[in-house]
């Protein structure tokens, strides 16, 4: 086989895992889902709306913002998203995770915290699927249960226009990264000795 049709291949392999990574992409449910609590990650006002109003409404009993500026407080987050009496008593912010691995990272320790066994996780409708990833492979034991939102100025329904493509595309390459680097934390889990009692 030539070199040429080996990059050939590639590219096509490559094309249709981007393909299939956007028609797959998930909506924003029908109904109120029901878990132990409520992670929203950071990077639109759409995520932190919807969050703090599936939250006033009850459900979950905790929310957590994960990825929150640091100059950010919490009166200013409940007045942005609109929060009330829950939000005073029951919402945490999360200042630690830079990226969404922190994300994930911060969502896990809070989790255990609480002993939470099933998470609803409010993000961006392109971000869900990278999310999950990390939230999967940090928190096996808990049931995750996506609710993505559209992202503000994005057309999703025409993902093929050049400002959508280009961001739609630089998070295929995230997610592809995403199953490297879970598949190392994998590997260093099993190298880890045996607790001995």
């Amino acid at each position: 086989m030539s070199l040429l049709k080996v990059i050939a291949g590639l590219v096509a392999l490559y094309v249709a895992g981007f393909l299939l990574f956007v028609m797959n992409l998930p909506s924003t449910p029908h109904g109120t889902p029901k878990a132990d609590a409520i992670v929203t990650l950071t990077g639109g006002d759409a995520r932190l709306d919807t969050a703090v109003a599936l939250f006033e409404h009850g459900t979950g009993k905790r929310l957590l913002i994960t990825g929150v500026n640091k100059t950010s407080t919490k009166e200013e987050l409940k007045r942005l998203s609109n929060g009330g009496r829950r939000f005073d008593c029951c919402a945490d912010i999360g200042y630690a995770a830079e990226d969404t691995y922190g994300n994930a990272e911060e969502a896990a320790d809070w989790a255990a915290l609480h002993h939470y066994k099933s998470l609803i996780i409010v993000t961006a409708s392109y971000h869900m699927p990278r999310s999950l990833r990390f939230f999967h492979s940090l928190m096996p034991g808990v049931r995750l249960v996506p609710y993505p939102v559209e992202p503000e100025g994005v057309n999703m329904a025409a993902w093929w226009r050049p400002g959508t493509l280009h961001l739609l595309h630089n998070e295929y390459l995230k997610y592809v990264a995403s199953f490297v680097m879970t598949a190392v934390d994998h590997r260093s889990d099993d190298s880890k000795p045996a607790p001995t009692s």
